[in-house]
């Protein structure tokens, strides 16, 4: 409980940080170059076809997060709280299929508010969702709402002071957050891996969006970077879903590090038995 506790405090402090140093820096407006991507090419009379195309996974795999939710419990949720969250997220995600294509099609300010407002609604659902799982469920349950408006009041921040700094805090907490807590926390469910795994991709797919023109180059001009970012990025919710139907109940609460930890120690002790067998058989058979 004492390291549960400190494990705590550290993410309050390093979340606290954040806050500072976004209160420190000065404002972060919408740079226009941002809706300048590398492909641009039109197919079957579609604006940017496959920046467009490209989040269709998103609607999909929405619809089934969602269906499974609700359809007679097929995810096995034992908290009302649990439902909640992951049906905020699941439509979070379903909503992002459709915004991010709005806006691809004329990439520009107001478009990109239906594509970012969507995103928002998945981070700090999802926010809530581990605060349930890995802290206390009453207290998770209670910040789905809070979480929910801190999301979109980032957002119409942006909107009317052209300031991303709000943003951008609702979007860095939960990707350094939840890898942190993931790691650190003993989970309540089994496969908590897969945690790691969406935060794998989440974090290619940003490299993705930065590297937009360079792999458009890298490919011949054959797909860009962000067509690539929102395949990854789809992968996300794809990871959660597959968790949400394979794991049960975890019987031995560990976290990750110390399973990793054990794992390690156990590795060495066993080299180091096979290597004292080793000695051992060496020294029998030169005294032969």
């Amino acid at each position: 409980m004492r390291k549960r506790t400190i494990y705590i405090w550290g993410v309050a402090v390093l979340s606290v940080s954040f806050l500072v140093l976004m209160i420190l820096t000065p404002p972060i407006p919408q740079s226009q170059s941002y809706h300048l991507f590398a492909d641009t090419r039109r197919f079957f009379g579609i604006p940017n076809t496959l920046n467009v195309i490209s989040n269709s996974p998103f609607l999909v795999i929405g619809i089934i997060g969602l269906v499974f939710c609700h359809y007679q419990n097929y995810f096995r949720l034992r908290l009302q709280g649990e439902l909640w969250g992951w049906t905020c997220f699941f439509i979070g995600v379903t909503a992002v299929g459709i915004g991010s294509s709005y806006y691809h099609l004329k990439p520009n300010d107001a478009r990109l508010v239906w594509d970012r407002l969507p995103m928002t609604v998945a981070f700090t659902s999802i926010m809530a969702i581990f605060i349930i799982e890995r802290l206390d469920e009453q207290k998770g349950t209670i910040s789905i709402i809070p979480l929910l408006l801190a999301g979109v009041v980032s957002i119409l921040y942006w909107s009317f002071f052209d300031d991303l700094r709000p943003y951008y805090l609702v979007q860095l907490i939960p990707c350094v957050v939840i890898p942190v807590m993931a790691i650190l926390l003993p989970p309540m469910y089994t496969h908590s891996t897969y945690w790691l795994w969406a935060a794998g991709f989440y974090v290619l797919a940003k490299v993705e969006q930065v590297a937009d023109e360079v792999i458009y180059g890298w490919t011949n001009h054959i797909v860009s970077g962000y067509t690539l970012k929102h395949l990854c990025a789809a992968m996300v919710p794809v990871f959660f879903t597959l968790m949400l139907a394979k794991r049960t109940i975890e019987t031995n609460r560990q976290s990750l590090l110390e399973m990793w930890i054990i794992s390690c120690t156990k590795d060495k002790a066993d080299d180091h038995k096979d290597e004292v067998s080793y000695t051992t058989v060496s020294t029998v058979e030169s005294q032969i």
